[in-house]
């Protein structure tokens, strides 16, 4: 991907000076460094706004009790993670994040979902939890329905987008 991009510039800034527009082509690349440095930090403090809310959630009691009312839900999507395990609170974060369009918050607990996912994987290895195994390098059931359904996250409150507008 680098090197595509790499060279997408090269050929601009070629086709640039030899159209005589290499003027045009430094004015465009800093306005748009200038832009992307805007949107960086507008785009930062909305991040730091709503991961700092799913904190005082989380500490509030507010996560933990959305995560109970998921229960059923998370139970019919992941029959294999077994009760009480940490990976199901953080993907019930995770997907109350994307529900509410805070896909910066729900990032932190979807790695932390994964995380746990691996652990899990580990004790089935270890044979210390009940369920089938596979060798490293392989994504347990579990991870590949999570990714999917955070990859086609429904987001009915588009905060980001509210946020930059």
């Amino acid at each position: 991907m680098n090197y595509l991009w790499a060279g997408m510039i090269i050929v601009g800034i070629i086709f640039g000076a030899f159209n005589g527009k290499m003027p045009e082509v430094t004015n465009e690349a800093l306005d748009s460094a200038k832009e992307a440095v805007t949107l960086c930090i507008t785009m930062m403090g909305v991040m730091s706004f709503w991961v700092g809310m799913m904190e005082i959630a989380t500490k509030a009691g507010i996560i933990e009790a959305a995560s109970k009312k998921m229960r059923p839900l998370l139970r019919f999507l992941f029959p294999e993670i077994p009760k009480g395990h940490p990976a199901s609170e953080h993907i019930a974060v995770n997907f109350i994040s994307n529900v509410l369009g805070l896909g910066w918050a729900a990032t932190p607990a979807g790695l932390r979902a994964m995380e746990e996912l691996g652990k899990l994987e580990e004790d089935r290895r270890a044979g210390r939890i009940s369920g089938p195994v596979r060798k490293r390098g392989i994504a347990s059931n579990e991870m590949c329905t999570f990714l999917v359904l955070n990859i086609s996250s429904l987001q009915l409150i588009p905060v980001n987008v509210i946020a930059y507008d």
